[in-house]
């Protein structure tokens, strides 16, 4: 059993790892969890000890087998809370990810199986994130950065990179959303912004940054 903030470290860990493929650093763990590097320490000993990582010095930690399962698992109860929230009690897609920081510790396998029923066995959560299966495997959708795609190519919104509130209530005020279909009308040299339409209508100018922060299929 790990405690809310073992879940969390371990999280951030599977995160920062790109999914258990890479070492990751103390350092980059402490800002990632905004502590200190001593905390860090002591939580990648706990970690350790309870088979989830492992620690080299000067080489970083690495998640176990038994520690990615554990990490699924916690990102799973996340992502299918904040699918409630937003499909059920009606939540904005900004307001979701602190109300499931908290909901993700809950210890019940059958609550979350039966959540999973109850949406239908939804693939994606709200913010086009893929949403692990009881047993942790994850259907990866091919995408694309939409600041790479190519003039008046039509493309749908699948997923956003950033999930901060204000890019999400951004995006709402002009009208993306996930699903939406989108074409690249002009790209603008100098500053990389983009002139797109929504849905074959709405015309606005979108920064570099906003673009590639949304990811895309054809």
């Amino acid at each position: 059993m790990l405690s809310f903030t073992e879940e969390n470290y371990l999280k951030s860990i599977y995160h920062l790892s790109n999914g258990g493929t890479q070492a990751v650093l103390t350092n980059a763990l402490a800002e990632s969890m905004n502590t200190k590097a001593a905390s860090v320490t002591d939580m990648v000993k706990k970690l350790s000890t309870k088979g989830m990582i492992s620690y080299e010095k000067y080489y970083g930690v690495k998640i176990t087998r038994v520690g990615k399962t554990e990490a699924l698992m916690i990102i799973r109860k996340h992502r299918l809370w904040e699918t409630f929230l937003v499909q059920t009690l009606q939540f904005n897609w900004d307001e979701v990810h602190e109300v499931a920081e908290q909901l993700e510790h809950i210890q019940s396998p059958l609550l979350i199986e039966k959540l999973d029923d109850f949406l239908g066995h939804p693939r994606t959560d709200p913010h086009g994130h893929p949403i692990p299966d009881k047993a942790g495997k994850i259907v990866e959708i091919k995408q694309v950065i939409l600041s790479t795609c190519a003039l008046r190519k039509k493309v749908m919104v699948r997923a956003v990179r950033n999930g901060s509130p204000s890019f999400l209530q951004y995006l709402s005020k002009i009208g993306v959303y996930i699903g939406a279909t989108l074409t690249i009308v002009d790209k603008v040299e100098f500053d990389g912004s983009l002139e797109i339409t929504i849905d074959g209508k709405k015309k606005v100018f979108i920064s570099r940054d906003a673009a590639e922060n949304l990811m895309v299929t054809e």
